[in-house]
This record gives C-alpha cells, structure tokens and sequence, in this order.
C-alpha cells in the first residue's frame, strides 16, 4: 500500500529522538512517520493512535517488522491524555501530529473523500461513527450548510451551493460524490469552477464537519503540551490555512509572557511561559519533495519544545 509521509524526515528529526525516550504518533495513518520513529528506539517506547481500523491492522504488520516495543491505540487524538492515562502514562518526551489524509484514504473510492472518484457520500475517519458526509448533505439545514461551507472550505459561493443543495435534496436524495460535485458546477461561474475548483473546498469543509478535526485539535493541543517532560517536543504538520492559524495561536498563546506581569525585573513562575517555539516560521517541504509529491505543496511543520 502505497503512501507518501510529507515532510517525515524534518518531522522526526525536530522531535530530536532520545532512544529511550516515550513518543506518541498521534496520527499513525499507514505508519510512515512510526516507522520511522521506532527505528530510533532502543529501549524506548511507541504509542501511535488513528481512528481508522484498517491503517492499524495494516500498520501493526509494518511496525512489527522492526520492533515489538509499540502500541497501537484505536481511538481519536482528542482522547490522547485520557486513553494514555488508562496505560499509565502521564508524560511522553515528543508527539507528532501529521494533519494530512493518507493515500490510501484519498485514493479509495469507497471511502468518499475524494471528488475526482465517484462513491458514496461517506468522509468518515472512523467507520464505526454514525455521522456521515451523506447525513450532513441531506439533513443539515441550508443555514448549517453555508456556516460549515464558509467556516471550513472558505467558500465565496456557499450560499448559492447550500441552496442548490437543498433544492436537489428536496427531489431526491443525493447519494454520491459525483452528484455533489454536479450540484458545486451549476452553482458557480463556469471560469470559477475550472480555475478555483470549490469543489475542493466543499469536501474539504463537509470532511472537516464529518470528522470534527478543527475542535478536535484545539481541545488536543493543551493537552499535549501538559504531557510533555521537559526539553520534549510537539511537531504538528498542517495542509490548510484553518488547521495552521489554531496551531500557531494555540503554541503563541503558551510561549508568550502572560501580559499581566509583562515587563516586570522578576517574573513569577505562574505567568512564565512553559514552551518555546523552535521555529518561528514554518517549515515548508523542499523543492525535491514537491517534485515528488505534488500533495505536499500546502504542508507546513511547527515544533515547540518544553520549558
């Protein structure tokens, strides 16, 4: 099964790997990033969690290639602290978070992510959850429709999309990704369609609702922050400007001086800040990735370390 990690090797490295260290691949996907860091474990140790059943049987086969010192957590990033808490572990030495859909995700069309394929409506991360891009594009109401359209795939024709949508629903029901994207084209200018392609980004936002991702990172990244020991490192790679503005206000926010005690000669520890940023500017895939993988072009990497 082919799949292509972005920017894995900057990632891991910036996690600046102790062998006998505790790490976590928030987002194990087809193990790529895992593979690689278990490679630099000796006595350390792996805890890798995806939502997705089939990337763990397929990655636990990988993993088990290398080393046996891991374990695979079936289970969303957001319970990170809570399902860690269960195996009694309460502070890890580095967490990767790699924000991207897998190949193998993408490229199956059963799956319904993708808009070049048709499929059924579906966008699910975990196939076990009941709430489904089919649900969203039949059942939410045209203003729910044009908040998440707008919110999440920043659409400048949400509300003409929306409200195509829910006059072809009201016929019959739409079932497949290909009949969503004709809805998208009849409710654009034909040039906006062929040079802007919001269909993109109607996925884009209706994948988003489906498997709440953007809550899901703000309620995970203080969490995760409080797990690290000291000199431990979050990497966090984003492929949208929405994923990337949470990232950078959220490590902003906890690499900053408090602003009540700011300019004081002696700051209290309280209101000291408790991570420091490794890069201000994000790491962006170098110009032989981009070559190789068209689908790194929007990728950035953010590291903070732990005070």
């Amino acid at each position: 099964m082919k799949h292509y990690s972005v920017l894995k090797k900057e990632a891991v490295d910036n996690l600046n790997i102790n062998s006998e260290g505790i790490y976590v691949d928030a987002t194990l996907g087809y193990a790529g990033d895992s593979l690689e860091i278990l490679r630099k474990l000796k006595r350390g140790f792996l805890f890798a969690f995806d939502q997705d059943l089939e990337a763990i049987n397929y990655s636990e086969k990988e993993l088990t290639r290398i080393g046996h010192n891991f374990k695979l957590i079936h289970s969303n990033f957001v319970n990170l602290k809570e399902e860690l808490a269960k195996l009694n572990v309460t502070k890890v030495d580095g967490i990767l978070f790699d924000l991207g859909l897998s190949s193998p995700q993408i490229d199956n069309p059963k799956r319904g992510f993708s808009f070049m394929s048709d499929a059924t409506l579906d966008m699910r991360m975990n196939k076990d959850q009941k709430l489904d891009a089919k649900y969203i594009v039949n059942n939410y109401s045209e203003k729910e429709l044009i908040n998440i359209f707008f919110k999440y795939g920043e659409e400048k024709f949400s509300k003409n999309i929306a409200k195509n949508i829910c006059l072809k629903r009201a016929v019959e029901e739409i079932a497949r990704t290909n009949e969503l994207v004709e809805i998208i084209r009849l409710s654009v200018p034909y040039k906006y369609f062929k040079e802007h392609h919001p269909e993109r980004k109607i996925f884009q936002a209706i994948r988003i609702a489906v498997n709440q991702e953007l809550d899901s990172l703000e309620k995970v990244l203080p969490d995760a922050i409080d797990l690290l020991n000291k000199g431990g490192r979050i990497c966090v790679i984003t492929f949208h400007s929405l994923e990337d503005r949470i990232v950078k206000q959220i490590f902003k926010k906890y690499s900053d001086i408090d602003p009540i005690v700011k300019g004081l000669k002696d700051i209290p520890d309280d209101y000291k800040p408790i991570i420091k940023l490794i890069n201000k500017k994000p790491i962006v895939p170098k110009e032989e990735e981009l070559e190789e993988n068209s689908r790194s072009k929007s990728a950035k990497l953010r590291v903070i370390e732990r005070l």
